[in-house]
């Protein structure tokens, strides 16, 4: 359960990252209906208070994202994206409920997506059916069947599609659950591809911390694979990951993790001020990578500042 959860995160994080190559990986038909000239628009909050309002027991929906049709003068969709880990029996129910409840609340029409990250090769679900006495409802929905994707391997390895190195960590996670020593080669070859297709600094530092998120090494083979980067990085001479990532120095670490935080938390939440950047900049290394796992818990920036307010008191 543990590792569905991490999976969770990171997909999370992923889609709102690259949502436009995730589209256009996973649901290419839909990602050429979008209009993106204009900007999409995360409804984080939004979302959170359905799931509150709601009955149906632990959220677990993913995203929903607010776009525009580029056949459409006016219209804007709902895409509620769920990434499904687990095999799950109410899976089909669950997302039926989901859709509608959204759909009632903003008066919108919805398009539910399912991204089936699990590995069972015959659970494919993609439609809710209940029919009694003559009345029947039957719900079908697009889905992406991540196994899918790896089985063209060399497909995958060779996108230039940054959500492609996202599904390609996930994969690779999933295989080596039991061979360590496999993860850890497997976490190098996705890791040096991120320099030979060629992505900008920023984009290599947001992918190798999603795999890194993906391929947890126990910490023998976490140094080890941190002084194989530092020697492929320093023959490159390009000193991205070791020089800021979690493993390198002390130094630089702290401002790095403070200014993730920031970030993110500006991408939620419109009313994080600058005092709550002030507050969030002096806490020290440990609260900040505390901060960093309990901040995907927050519903609200509510959330946040009880949070800040007992890390660091007045």
């Amino acid at each position: 359960m543990s590792e569905a959860m991490d999976y969770d995160g990171a997909w999370k994080e992923a889609i709102e990252l690259y949502w436009e190559p995730f589209l256009r990986l996973c649901f290419p038909e839909i990602g050429q209906r979008i209009d993106w000239r204009t900007p999409v628009e995360f409804l984080d909050k939004e979302l959170q208070e359905i799931v509150r309002d709601s009955d149906l027991g632990k959220p677990r929906v993913d995203k929903l994202i607010k776009v525009r049709r580029l056949d459409g003068a006016e219209e804007w969709v709902l895409l509620h994206v769920e990434v499904q880990a687990q095999p799950e029996e109410d899976l089909p129910r669950r997302v039926y409920q989901y859709h509608h409840r959204i759909g009632d609340r903003f008066g919108r029409r919805v398009v539910t997506l399912v991204v089936l990250a699990d590995e069972r090769e015959g659970w494919r679900p993609d439609f809710f059916e209940e029919e009694l006495w003559g009345c029947r409802v039957r719900f079908e929905y697009p889905v992406c069947k991540l196994l899918d994707l790896g089985r063209d391997r060399e497909r995958l390895e060779n996108s230039a599609n940054p959500a492609a190195v996202v599904v390609a960590a996930h994969l690779a996670a999933q295989a080596t659950g039991g061979d360590m020593e496999r993860r850890k080669k497997s976490k190098w070859q996705i890791t040096r591809r991120l320099y030979e297709r060629g992505y900008r600094r920023q984009d290599i530092l947001e992918l190798f911390r999603l795999i890194d998120w993906l391929l947890v090494l126990p910490e023998g083979l976490a140094i080890a694979f941190r002084e194989e980067l530092i020697k492929f990085e320093s023959e490159k001479t390009m000193p991205y990951i070791t020089s800021i990532e979690r493993l390198g120095r002390q130094e630089g670490r702290h401002e790095e993790a403070a200014s993730l935080i920031v970030r993110l938390a500006r991408k939620r939440w419109a009313g994080f001020g600058p005092d709550d950047e002030a507050v969030v900049r002096q806490l020290p290394l440990g609260s900040l990578e505390a901060l960093s796992e309990a901040l995907l818990d927050f519903a609200t920036i509510a959330d946040l500042r009880h949070w800040l307010g007992r890390a660091h008191p007045p």
